[in-house]
């Protein structure tokens, strides 16, 4: 079965949760659609995972597209959503229009992403939907704001937090299929999660959304360094380096390639 957005409404409807992750390449995109995760996101994360920037605003739309295609080579049955990278959709909706078309028709994407909550990223939003174009939200920290608002959590006042709610509740209304809500207070994205009938898809926003996302690279514990809500679950920086020791010990050796 290949998943689509209306899928994710339905496991929401049900209470099932929706298991999200980054890809930025064939070989990763395979395991975790073999794996079975729901939703594989072509985040501008692989702007600091695979191409080693400090933060998301360098990575442009081709780099991103040319990533894009390798993951969609590999996944059969996740749904494949591609995040806008910065200044490919702010300009204005012609712009926006024209970068996700691109992610569909280049890179056989089913989907794209933006950030922001903003008027203008709504009415963008809607353009793009009426257009045919699936559109994911996304509020709270959003990293292309990195110079603005930094990495700290968002939503900690009332005021910032009814600012976030408004946000989600006008992309919901412009036809937004989902939100991802990032490092929020978690009753806060409990409030968004129960007001919203489409699914909310978590990044350090606590346990009450309707999925949750990682980057892969920090759940593999490949990432230099952690954010403060992920969770490692192996440390395949240390199995790696062991074997490459490994190798270069018996090459050295003379014990590799054996006679």
């Amino acid at each position: 079965m290949t998943i689509t957005t209306h899928q994710l409404t339905h496991w929401k409807q049900q209470g099932r949760m929706i298991v999200a992750l980054t890809a930025w390449d064939f070989a990763i995109a395979q395991i975790l659609d073999q794996a079975g995760v729901d939703l594989i996101l072509v985040g501008d994360s692989l702007a600091m995972v695979a191409l080693g920037h400090q933060t998301t605003l360098p990575v442009t739309l081709d780099e991103m597209l040319h990533h894009a295609r390798a993951v969609r080579r590999g996944v059969q049955r996740a749904l494949l959503v591609c995040d806008l990278p910065f200044l490919s959709y702010q300009e204005n909706s012609q712009q926006a229009m024209h970068s996700a078309g691109r992610a569909l028709k280049e890179a056989g994407m089913q989907a794209v992403k933006l950030e922001g909550g903003h008027p203008a990223v709504v009415e963008t939003v809607a353009q793009l939907v009426q257009a045919g174009i699936p559109v994911m939200g996304h509020v709270g920290l959003t990293p292309q704001s990195v110079h603005r608002l930094g990495y700290r959590q968002q939503g900690n006042s009332p005021e910032a937090g009814e600012r976030i709610l408004q946000q989600a509740i006008a992309l919901e209304q412009a036809g937004a299929f989902s939100i991802v809500l990032e490092h929020i207070p978690s009753d806060l994205a409990c409030q968004i999660t129960q007001k919203l009938s489409i699914p909310t898809i978590g990044i350090g926003a606590g346990p009450h959304c309707d999925g949750q996302v990682l980057v892969t690279a920090d759940l593999l514990g490949l990432s230099n360094r952690q954010p403060p809500f992920a969770k490692v679950y192996t440390n395949l920086r240390e199995t790696i380096a062991q074997a490459v020791q490994m190798y270069g010990t018996e090459v050295r050796e003379g014990k590799f390639p054996e006679m």
